[in-house]
């Protein structure tokens, strides 16, 4: 398990790189038409894919999730994460085609000719994104076991020991610290 922890850290920078660029590059136009004489562009929207950025930011929220929670359901968010990724993943190979057939639609040749367009640095930046999501969320269902928690001072109020459950070395401790361990309120 040690290889676990070890592994905690570069998951999560890798999953939180992958699905950041991925929110960031679903917003960019993935193709451009290639402009040439007697041509012009008639739709600036042309290109966008938007469910990737969409999946991204589910994909960051997945994170966000995983760093705060424990046992099963930090394991159940990671596989949701899992499954985000196999759709970004898919969303980037199948939106490439449809980001090239909207490029090309947005614009209009005078004359005769063809219009063609051409993949942006967005895309490959949302395909490598999407690829570390997807490798970083199976890691993080398959380590997630043996990784940190946060402490339980972090957790609710409502599950801290109430005074009757404390021991007398714990109720003088709080008297010290200058709480009131009979108060409820206090605790």
């Amino acid at each position: 398990m040690a290889d676990g922890r070890r592994l905690f850290g570069p998951t999560v920078l890798l999953g939180l790189v992958g699905s950041g660029l991925a929110a960031l590059s679903g917003g960019k136009p993935w193709a451009a038409p290639d402009t040439r004489a007697g041509s012009a562009l008639v739709d600036h929207s042309g290109g966008h894919v938007p469910l990737a950025g969409a999946l991204g930011l589910v994909a960051l929220a997945c994170w966000g999730v995983v760093l705060v929670t424990r046992g099963r359901v930090r394991r159940a968010v990671a596989a949701l994460g899992a499954v985000v990724g196999v759709g970004l993943v898919v969303t980037v190979v199948v939106g490439r085609s449809t980001a090239l057939d909207s490029a090309r639609a947005a614009t209009v040749v005078l004359g005769s000719g063809a219009t063609t367009a051409h993949v942006t640095g967005w895309w490959w930046l949302a395909l490598a994104g999407s690829v570390l999501t997807l490798t970083a969320s199976v890691l993080a269902v398959r380590f997630c076991g043996a990784w940190p928690e946060m402490g339980s001072r972090y957790d609710a109020p409502a599950t801290r020991p109430k005074a009757e459950d404390l021991d007398d070395l714990d109720l003088w401790r709080a008297i010290d610290q200058g709480h009131d361990p009979t108060d409820p309120a206090d605790h």
